[in-house]
């Protein structure tokens, strides 16, 4: 039967080994973010444990509540290079290319035809 350690000697061979461990006092609530969801704990006990630079984050226990959230779409970005060659098809202003290439999400022959027609 394997013998129990003693968390005095763990402490030490953690120390030994490079790895601290610590806590957080009085955490009020944690928030886990993704893209289509938050997940919020309350009250948690957490625990950090260090080792090799890293930093290992354990939550334990606390009211869970899960939330939906809205997916956020980046704002398109539009190279200048396009803007250009719309311009130069067009006969447009550069500021004219730029909009035109917004509204149609960078594809250039959309943002072509609108501007000609």
């Amino acid at each position: 039967m394997p013998r129990r350690m003693n968390p005095r000697e763990a402490r030490r061979m953690m120390q030994r080994m490079g790895m601290n461990m610590g806590g957080l006092d009085n955490v009020e609530e944690v928030i886990i973010r993704t893209n289509s969801k938050e997940i919020i704990i309350e009250q948690p006990d957490v625990s950090i444990l260090e080792m090799q630079g890293q930093k290992i984050f354990q939550i334990i226990g606390g009211k869970i509540d899960e939330r939906a959230t809205e997916i956020k779409v980046p704002k398109f970005s539009v190279s200048e290079e396009d803007v250009m060659l719309v311009a130069d098809q067009t006969g447009k202003s550069l500021e004219e290319a730029k909009k035109a290439l917004e509204e149609c999400e960078g594809d250039l022959a959309k943002a072509i035809l609108l501007l000609q027609s």
